[in-house]
């Protein structure tokens, strides 16, 4: 990397971090807030929280676009601006029809600075740094949210309204805060991986039907799709709910689970980048579904088995330990191989497509594992652990569709890569 992009990315880490410090301290108390402090009930509390993820999914695909035509960084600062007004106007808003609104305005902007950041790391690495720089990226981002999670939890308190009106000022603030310091910002044009499909002018306006031929994306999709609706789509729904109702865990204890999930991401996650970097990606996405196969036999244990209520809570908390490190395999893998499955200027469509495939996953799992978990026990845990093990199975076929560079990113260290026989350049020089 170049002391250019070195300098960018700094701030672009740091910008990750404050983000997810300011979500921190709101996100844990929503439902509260909206349902009893605001005494708005529990049905609009959930319709913020279905709010959240329609404000998503009809801003991302246009978020794609606005990237790929004016850049990363004015989209993320227009998205940070949005959020800071809607945190700023939920901590105000005291009827149902302004928190809905004020909901919706910071769904859309924290939707679309994922993608958006995620480019700016795309444009401020190579081929050689990128799954380095998003397991950084992951890692600060669950630091972000637990220490924002654990300030956050020692300035609420449910009987008055204004220490939730601080908190909502506070992520308004980071937002804020995260405007100037990505301002500084100067993304310099990096080398491309020969591997990717090329574009011309013309297709570089952002089509979704030049995506949708590219069949290792529209793979890479489905699989993503799979993965977050096996695993992120039950955190806060369906496994919680099996886990009171079957396992008999305490909320307590589901704290902890919790906590063992993002203490394992940072724990583990630059010790499992060791692992994985110099591995095949598709071959490690695999592990990651029998990994995660393993975290639902854990759980099936916990609520299924007959074990003492000790030994239950030890396997509940393992599974989602088990996901964490999971989560830890995929951060290095999933998002850099996004990105080199982009054509030349066509990684903000990649990613907004990418984080509109996770919203949706984000979404339909609730609604399907959160009733089929508190009444159907067996059933619920078979189900995802089926879906574990497609996971593998979808990884290895995507594997065979990937180019050697994309697969083995190491392999654009060097200057030609041997292939079938042929030889095949593996990296551009062009600045």
């Amino acid at each position: 990397m170049t002391r250019a992009m070195g300098a960018a990315m700094r701030r672009i880490h740091v910008g990750n971090a404050l983000s997810a410090f300011g979500l921190g301290f709101t996100v844990p108390y929503l439902y509260v807030y909206v349902a009893q402090v605001r005494g708005l009930g529990a049905m609009t509390a959930g319709l913020v929280l279905a709010v959240f993820a329609v404000a998503a999914l009809i801003v991302l695909p246009f978020a794609g676009r606005a990237i790929v035509r004016r850049g990363p960084l004015p989209v993320l600062l227009a998205a940070l601006v949005s959020a800071a007004l809607g945190a700023l106007s939920l901590g105000l808003a005291a009827q149902a029809a302004t928190v809905l609104a004020a909901a919706a305005l910071l769904g859309a902007g924290q939707a679309v600075m994922q993608p958006a950041l995620a480019t700016m790391i795309v444009d401020c690495s190579t081929a050689e740094t990128r799954s380095r720089a998003f397991a950084t990226q992951f890692f600060l981002q669950n630091l972000g949210l637990g220490v924002g999670g654990l300030i956050g939890g020692h300035l609420v308190d449910a009987t008055r309204v204004s220490s939730f009106t601080l908190l909502f000022a506070i992520e308004a603030a980071m937002f804020l805060l995260l405007v100037v310091v990505m301002s500084t910002v100067r993304v310099p044009r990096v080398p491309r991986i020969a591997g990717a499909p090329g574009v011309s002018g013309s297709s570089a306006r952002g089509s979704w039907r030049q995506l949708l031929e590219n069949r290792a994306m529209v793979q890479l999709s489905v699989l993503g799709f799979v993965l977050f609706f096996a695993c992120y789509g039950q955190f806060e729904s369906g496994l919680s709910a099996y886990g009171v109702e079957a396992a008999g865990i305490s909320t307590s204890a589901l704290g902890t689970a919790l906590a063992a999930n993002t203490l394992m991401i940072v724990v583990a996650q630059f010790a499992v980048l060791k692992f994985v970097e110099r591995r095949r990606r598709s071959r490690v996405i695999a592990a990651v579904g029998l990994v995660w196969a393993v975290a639902w036999l854990a759980a099936g244990y916990a609520g299924l088995g007959h074990g003492s209520q000790e030994m239950a809570t030890a396997a509940f908390v393992s599974t989602y330990a088990l996901f964490g490190l999971g989560e830890a395999m995929l951060s290095p893998t999933v998002a850099p191989l996004v990105a080199d499955l982009a054509p030349e200027g066509m990684a903000g469509q990649y990613n907004s497509a990418f984080a509109l495939v996770k919203q949706l996953a984000l979404a339909v799992g609730p609604a399907v594992g959160g009733p089929l978990a508190a009444s159907l026990h067996g059933p619920y845990v078979v189900t995802f652990l089926l879906f574990s093990l497609g996971v593998s199975v979808l990884a290895v076929r995507l594997g065979r569709r990937l180019t050697d560079v994309q697969d083995r990113p190491w392999l654009a260290g060097s200057r030609v890569v041997t292939r079938g026989g042929a030889s095949v350049e593996a990296v551009s020089t062009e600045a």
